[in-house]
């Protein structure tokens, strides 16, 4: 079992999910990259160990079953254990997308990846967490699935979404179902917001960089056993649900 610390970050061959995987890499964590695209993936880790990070590959499509079950076990045998968990995985809709006129198989798409899948893997990784001193989780989550927000006066989160939004929505609540299953485990569990970042799922119109979208995931993988679990936030603190 290696003496550094293993986290495994979903969707990490680019954008947000790639800078958590380098972040965690410069804290001197062995990092597993989860990608389901074989180039991607395999480009991604050589990028990471060029610049120093102990990167490894990790085939993984977070909506296929043998998928994750075959990650679980390539983590087991070569690490041991599981330390840290970032869901970071996701995909989107058109947007702006009103619920009256939207594709259903748009909804099931985003609902098999952005909630479904983060059970999946969530689930078969627990085990491996369980054997860790310090485990985290991390879900990536977005200010657009607050329904606190979505419903305050003069907040804009960038009009109707009849999909995505309620896809982070669902995943808050599951979060919070995890953290009252985990409580008392040592397993923090939390959501990041990272703020609207320019990636491929809003065609790069976003405002933040990939890297600065990534602090908050970094943080919340890092906490103290003290820290906070069951909660939701971005960099300027709690986000409410």
């Amino acid at each position: 079992m290696s003496e550094k610390k293993t986290a495994l970050v979903t969707g990490a061959n680019k954008g947000i999910g790639y800078e958590i995987a380098a972040g965690l890499g410069a804290l001197e964590w062995r990092v597993g990259v989860g990608a389901r695209d074989e180039q991607r993936r395999t480009e991604a880790v050589g990028k990471l160990r060029a610049a120093g990070v102990d990167a490894f590959a990790v085939p993984l499509d977070v909506t296929d079953d043998a998928s994750v079950t075959t990650a679980a076990r390539l983590i087991e045998e070569q690490e041991g254990r599981l330390d840290v968990l970032v869901n970071n995985a996701g995909a989107a809709g058109g947007w702006p997308e009103e619920p009256s006129s939207i594709d259903l198989e748009t909804v099931r798409r985003l609902v098999e990846t952005n909630v479904v899948g983060v059970i999946r893997v969530t689930n078969a990784m627990l085990p491996l967490l369980r054997r860790s001193a310090h485990p985290r989780i991390v879900n990536q989550s977005s200010h657009v699935g607050s329904l606190t927000l979505q419903t305050t006066p003069g907040v804009d989160l960038g009009g109707i979404s009849g999909a995505y939004a309620p896809t982070k929505t669902y995943l808050n609540a599951v979060t919070i179902q995890y953290a009252k299953e985990l409580s008392g485990t040592g397993i923090l569990i939390n959501n990041a917001c990272p703020g609207y970042v320019a990636t491929d799922l809003n065609g790069f119109s976003g405002t933040r960089t990939a890297e600065q979208g990534a602090a908050i995931a970094i943080r919340l993988a890092t906490l103290p056993d003290d820290g906070p679990t069951g909660q939701q936030f971005d960099d300027n603190g709690v986000v409410p649900w």
